[in-house]
């Protein structure tokens, strides 16, 4: 399984990119989001990726973080579900734009990817939302460290023997894993964080843990 790949980029298109990796290039399929974040011809670049194996095809898809990984990989497990229809619609949403919209069963936000009707975006969250807190909880700073660096000579892309600090956790991963410490269940949790995060004042993560206990808070 190839889960990784680094190397300079020789060719960008709006739906793949093709990256030479000592000498071989290899085409990595990849969303319009990602493709757009993606640094220009002749830079180094580096994805996380997930090979597809059909009897007559092998297929590269990138992704700058675990999480949209993640939720590509959970994507095609639901039926009608395609490896491009789920580029799509990371494409359109993001990862925690999708991940906020399964929590909270907002199925609408999901049929606004291209190709996806009313009943698979129902599909969707209906398959998916048990498993949002777990994806909700590896955060969305789990990124890929674009740069380049000269090893053996050449050219390469986050070599090895690079460190970077620690990636810290999104205020959302904070905020869930606070208030499932506190109790709450993770589906219950991740709804509310879900929601609480479109509240313009929860800048932070303690602003998002208050805004979510409100939503939490028995109604009176």
């Amino acid at each position: 399984m190839i889960g990784r790949i680094a190397g300079v980029i020789l060719h960008r298109a709006p739906d793949h990119v093709l990256i030479d990796v000592r000498g071989v290039g290899y085409i990595v399929h990849v969303s319009t989001r990602t493709a757009a974040a993606l640094p220009p011809v002749g830079a180094a670049a580096a994805l996380y990726t997930e090979l597809l194996v059909r009897e007559d095809l092998l297929q590269l898809f990138g992704f700058t973080t675990l999480q949209e990984k993640e939720w590509h990989r959970l994507l095609v497990s639901v039926q009608g579900v395609g490896a491009k229809a789920a580029l799509a619609i990371l494409g359109t949403l993001g990862a925690e734009a999708l991940a906020r919209a399964i929590a909270m069963g907002d199925w609408a936000t999901v049929r606004a990817a291209p190709g996806v009707g009313p009943k698979l975006a129902q599909r969707v969250v209906l398959e998916l939302k048990g498993k949002a807190p777990a994806v909700m909880a590896l955060g969305g700073n789990l990124s890929v460290e674009f740069g380049p660096v000269v090893e053996d000579g050449g050219p390469a892309a986050a070599s090895p023997r690079q460190t970077a600090p620690a990636p810290q956790p999104s205020a959302s991963a904070e905020a869930l894993s606070a208030l499932t410490n506190l109790g709450y269940a993770a589906s219950e949790a991740a709804s509310a964080v879900a929601e609480a995060s479109a509240n313009p004042e929860a800048t932070d993560t303690a602003r998002l843990i208050r805004a979510a206990l409100r939503l939490l808070a028995p109604k009176s």
